[in-house]
């Protein structure tokens, strides 16, 4: 019998999370965006997010993998709800995001937060380090201006900073120094919850291993949750208790990241893991290519979205959508052969 999705490493510790309420339970979740007419095009409808559905524990951390257009960024906007949803539901420790008034939204924003992919970008070029980390207690009303110093301080000690990068502009940063500052600043509002898109895809790899470093250190102290967004599964080895992959906006795969790994199931996941460089050298391993390129999102293909880059697909494949089945504890496939 399919079961909603909830995993976490190892069954038994997996079983007594779930007893509680979780902090993230994502239900059906749809986004579609209108296609305006252009030259040569008629106008359309993309299906962006289509029917996703995940529980994210307290404490945990969820990695979402799949390639670029899967949907992964669309969907971390949506739990945030910077975008609405064209349909299902995102319930934040019990309450559907949906059902707030922009007030009530704006209060729920300092409990989640988010990390963006683009250190330079989500920074503002004309203030000092000092002004973004004040402009959060600003925001939210935290504290007075007198205890603002030590504060952004204590920020910046937080995440491997010396007080005096306070008085810096980001442009004379580095991209892990600006990463930082932009870490520093979700954390200055005491979040119980942050998505981080893509949040080290645009750092060389010893950036990558510092901030992902700092992230872990934050969950540890703070017991964060965190749904960690990226398409570098070996980053996301390294993060998430557990993993969804994406495909075109549909999910192929949820597993504990240990099982993912080690046994992977959907032949999209298996293709993506072939692909993770090995640190040995002496070790081998056949890589599956997959053919083709992701269709149009504008016009996707019928039955199962992958058939049409899929080794093992069939005829069936092309009349049926596969539904997540559920092939171990904590692990769901959506797949006719699998």
């Amino acid at each position: 019998m399919d079961v909603p999705y909830a995993a976490f490493v190892g069954a038994t510790l997996w079983t007594i999370l779930m007893a509680d309420n979780p902090i993230l339970d994502v239900r059906h979740l749809r986004k579609t965006f209108p296609v305006a007419a252009t030259s040569g095009y008629r106008p359309g409808t993309v299906v962006a997010v289509d029917d996703v559905s995940f529980i994210l524990p307290r404490g945990g951390v969820l990695g979402l993998v799949g390639e670029s257009g899967s949907g992964k960024s669309t969907i971390g906007r949506l739990v945030l709800r910077l975008h609405e949803a064209s349909g299902g539901q995102v319930l934040f420790d019990g309450i559907d995001l949906a059902t707030l008034s922009r007030s009530t939204m704006r209060n729920m924003r300092r409990r989640m937060q988010m990390v963006f992919q683009d250190p330079y970008g989500s920074l503002n070029p004309y203030q000092r380090v000092r002004d973004i980390l004040a402009e959060a207690f600003i925001v939210q009303r935290i504290g007075d201006r007198r205890d603002r110093g030590p504060r952004i301080e204590r920020l910046l000690n937080l995440v491997g900073l010396q007080d005096s990068f306070a008085d810096r502009y980001p442009h004379e940063l580095s991209g892990g120094q600006r990463q930082r500052v932009g870490i520093a600043r979700t954390l200055a509002v005491e979040p119980e919850f942050i998505v981080a898109d893509e949040a080290v895809s645009a750092l060389d790899v010893s950036n990558q291993a510092q901030i992902i470093n700092v992230l872990m250190e934050m969950r540890s102290r703070f017991h964060l949750s965190m749904l960690f967004i990226s398409h570098n599964l070996a980053v996301v080895r390294n993060i998430a208790d557990s993993v969804v992959v994406l495909y075109l906006g549909r999910v192929m795969e949820i597993a504990p990241a240990s099982t993912l790994f080690d046994q992977p199931r959907h032949p999209y996941t298996i293709a993506l893991l072939s692909s993770v460089p090995i640190p040995d050298p002496r070790s081998a391993r056949q890589r599956k290519i997959l053919g083709g390129e992701m269709p149009s999102p504008l016009n996707p293909p019928s039955g199962c979205v992958f058939r049409t880059r899929c080794p093992i697909a069939d005829a069936a494949c092309k009349e049926t959508v596969p539904l997540l089945r559920t092939v171990d504890p904590g692990h769901q496939v959506a797949c006719l052969k699998r």
